[in-house]
């Protein structure tokens, strides 16, 4: 595996709903592209869409800020939505299995914090 840190997505933080933080009582935070919808929009980390350049696999790692984390698994529409729309949840549960399609699973960790400007890269 190539140590250079390929990136096949990357994107940066352009709003932060009010209510962003409070999912991470549940290990849990929700990425929404900027036509995210006014109902959805307040629990969001609100991003730039930008194409995904390869499958998301559970070989690759997120990367927030300085923060990286080993993807554990991958909603079936994990791919589809964050190229199309820039909405998933990203789950800091580490679990091996997806439970729900929009979901990319994630190593437990320490949370982030992220901020406007904050950037969130999947790399290889």
């Amino acid at each position: 595996m190539s140590q250079t840190g390929q990136a096949i997505f990357e994107t940066q933080v352009v709003e932060v709903g009010q209510e962003a933080q409070d999912f991470s009582a549940i290990d849990m935070l929700i990425l929404f592209g900027q036509e995210a919808p006014d109902a959805l929009r307040s629990s969001c980390y609100i991003i730039n869409v930008q194409p995904v350049a390869a499958p998301i696999t559970t070989a690759l790692q997120l990367k927030i800020d300085d923060q990286t984390f080993q993807i554990t698994a991958v909603g079936d529409e994990v791919q589809r939505n964050l190229t199309n729309l820039g909405h998933i949840a990203v789950s800091f549960t580490g679990k091996t299995t997806a439970e729900l399609p929009g979901t990319l699973y994630v190593a437990a960790g320490h949370y982030p914090s992220m901020t406007v400007g904050s950037t969130i890269q999947i790399i290889a």
